[in-house]
């Protein structure tokens, strides 16, 4: 068989965390289709650094804890692996340094990454790639055309941010 009429598919991972208050952070990833249809949703439990991690990370207990150690799970645990992963949190960009995925940031305005990495228009969105992959933002440019020029990449980012909040609601609500 060839691959004349083979379809092309993008499968993108939204990713995001947030803080639960005197509980830790926690992270959801939800996989989609190029058109935003949802494959599957994983997200973590509460994770919080202890005082001595504080003390050893320093300036860079963000960037450990949300892209390293939940980024990491997160992507781990989901059975369909991602083309790219988008999120609006910097943090999350370390992430790109424990996977051969590409990892994005869609900056608003005068984000922190403004200066890091390659830029690359996807969608109705500008993403920010990690400063040490720059390549990245190259490589998917060859795939940018399987997602619509109509795209809102800042749609799912959301529907994770709010299935998060639903997750505290359910489960701390006991």
């Amino acid at each position: 068989m060839s691959g004349a009429g083979k379809t092309e598919h993008l499968r993108l991972g939204f990713m995001e965390t947030m803080e639960v208050d005197g509980r830790g952070h926690i992270g959801g990833l939800l996989i989609t289709n190029q058109n935003g249809r949802p494959l599957e949703f994983q997200c973590t439990t509460p994770v919080k650094p202890n005082r001595t991690q504080e003390i050893l990370f320093g300036e860079s207990l963000q960037a450990w804890l949300l892209g390293e150690l939940i980024g990491s799970t997160l992507l781990d645990r989901v059975s369909i692996k991602p083309n790219m992963i988008i999120t609006s949190d910097p943090n999350l960009l370390e992430l790109r340094n424990h996977t051969s995925i590409p990892v994005a940031c869609a900056a608003e305005g005068k984000s922190k990454v403004t200066d890091q990495g390659g830029t690359l228009r996807l969608g109705g969105s500008i993403l920010r790639f990690h400063g040490s992959h720059e390549i990245d933002a190259q490589t998917l440019a060859q795939q940018k055309h399987l997602i619509p020029d109509s795209a809102n990449l800042a749609e799912p980012l959301e529907r994770v941010r709010e299935a998060l909040a639903e997750t505290v609601k359910t489960v701390f609500a006991r």
